[in-house]
């Protein structure tokens, strides 16, 4: 896979933008074909066009998101299929959230393999998959359990809001659904090589 360039800028709030930049976007295999594709076909480009995708990561997060890589990358029983979710969940920010059919679709994959990967996350909550809501924007699943009423929806809700994410009177997240997913094992945060 194509190493992505990053340019980095401080904002008054200090937070630190990165855009990420790639000159080659490469061909994913079929879904059936995607965990056994060879190095060959990852390899495959389909255009010149550049990927840019900008990430709001704050400094004092970055070294538990560079910490969060080397804990998928070394877990002796993760899938191929599940590190690649975790290290793409990264990328949705403190205060934004997703949906599952959101990340599976960018993952070439269905929303019950990527709600079977949330549910059976080793790494929570640093590997936030408590930013992943129903499709609906309603809290969905935490910790196995379903549903707004139980336990572990108050404390996915009480994470969420603690990062500023509201909810309306009928307990659906406001704002937009963040799709703006890059694959943070790809990319160079500064890690030694």
């Amino acid at each position: 896979m194509p190493k992505h360039r990053i340019k980095k800028s401080n904002s008054e709030a200090g937070v630190l933008h990165k855009t990420v930049t790639s000159s080659k976007i490469t061909k994913r295999p079929p879904p059936s074909q995607s965990l056994k594709a060879s190095n060959n076909q990852k390899n495959q480009t389909t255009s010149s066009t550049s990927l840019a995708t900008t990430l709001l990561l704050s400094q004092s997060e970055m070294p538990l998101i560079i910490k969060s890589l080397h804990r998928i990358s070394t877990h002796p029983t993760l899938t191929p299929y599940r590190r690649l979710v975790y290290r793409t969940l990264l990328s949705v920010p403190p205060g934004r959230w997703t949906t599952y059919a959101a990340l599976s679709a960018h993952l070439n994959s269905s929303a019950r393999a990527v709600g079977n990967a949330m549910r059976t996350n080793p790494f929570a909550p640093d590997v936030p998959c408590h930013r992943v809501l129903a499709t609906d924007r309603t809290i969905g699943g935490y910790k196995g359990a379903w549903g707004n009423g139980g336990s572990y929806a108050v404390e996915k809700t009480k994470l969420l809001k603690g990062e500023g994410i509201m909810f309306d009177s009928k307990g659906k997240a406001t704002g937009e659904c963040f799709e703006n997913f890059v694959d943070l094992g790809t990319v160079n945060l500064g890690q030694k090589e």
